[in-house]
């Protein structure tokens, strides 16, 4: 029961920054669940993919209830992610733990990059055959879900200019249509990674969810009146923070392992 409140605490919390940003919230529920709720890192992902995917599925009905969202253009790149998406979750099985952290890590700061250059809308793609910006959507939409079945966070940072850029969509509409995609990637990722094994918590799952919603609405009231710039580039200094303390930390794991392991079976042969 602690865990569970706990967990919806912060879930609030992580909430509450997404709906002041817009974006970029999610990627706190791997650290909440590893490094405060003590989960396995496949855990960690696979139940972070449940709480990203729910709040983002509360988010698409909203826009699509102001129909913002392109739902053909949608589907398309959010196909191409449920593949990549699956096979990511599927990967994962095979990876160390430590080395999934690292490569959330490197998301995070990726993550943070990104939100720390001056926003503009992406520039107009060239114009190019049906064909070929077909293939584009599906080429982007496979490498953006395959990130988030590996990693277990939404990567909407890079769907929204694929989407913009390749889809051909305004940005609000991108925006919009962005939840549409991640909802369908983390519920492919889920569904591969439970079938690979990976532990999923769902009663915490779930309350962090709904706290995570309820956190959303509320930061989403709260930032009317400050400065978007301002709020942005203050959640990316500090991701740029834990992305650091997550791959020094787990970097060193990956390189005193094995030396550990081979001190201790050097130990064990050396005895009588």
């Amino acid at each position: 029961m602690t865990t569970l409140l706990l967990g919806a605490v912060l879930s609030l919390l992580a909430g509450v920054s997404l709906g002041l940003l817009g974006g970029g919230g999610s990627i706190l529920t791997v650290p909440i669940l590893v490094y405060v709720l003590g989960m396995s890192a496949r855990g960690a992902i696979a139940t972070s993919l449940v709480v990203v995917g729910v709040t983002s599925a509360m988010g698409t009905l909203f826009h699509a209830r102001a129909r913002r969202v392109e739902w053909r253009v949608g589907l398309l790149f959010g196909g191409a992610g449920m593949l990549g998406a699956a096979m990511g979750g599927r990967v994962g099985k095979f990876v160390p733990p430590a080395l999934l952290l690292v490569a959330f890590a490197a998301m995070v700061l990726a993550t943070a990059l990104a939100m720390l250059r001056k926003r503009s809308a992406p520039a107009a793609a060239p114009t190019q055959p049906a064909v070929q910006r077909l293939l584009a959507v599906l080429r982007n939409g496979f490498g953006v879900g395959l990130l988030t079945g590996l990693v277990g966070a939404g990567g909407g940072f890079m769907v929204v200019p694929a989407l913009a850029l390749f889809g051909g969509l305004p940005m609000p509409s991108a925006v919009a249509t962005s939840l549409l995609v991640i909802t369908l990637n983390c519920a492919s990722g889920v569904f591969s990674a439970t079938l690979g094994g990976a532990p999923v918590d769902w009663a915490l799952a779930g309350g962090m969810s709904v706290a995570s919603v309820v956190g959303s609405l509320v930061g989403a009231r709260l930032g009317r009146g400050l400065s978007p710039e301002a709020l942005r580039k203050g959640f990316a200094c500090f991701i740029v923070a834990l992305g650091a303390f997550i791959l020094v930390r787990e970097l060193a794991t990956l390189l005193h392992g094995p030396s550990l392991r081979a001190v201790a079976l050097a130990g064990s042969l050396t005895q009588p």
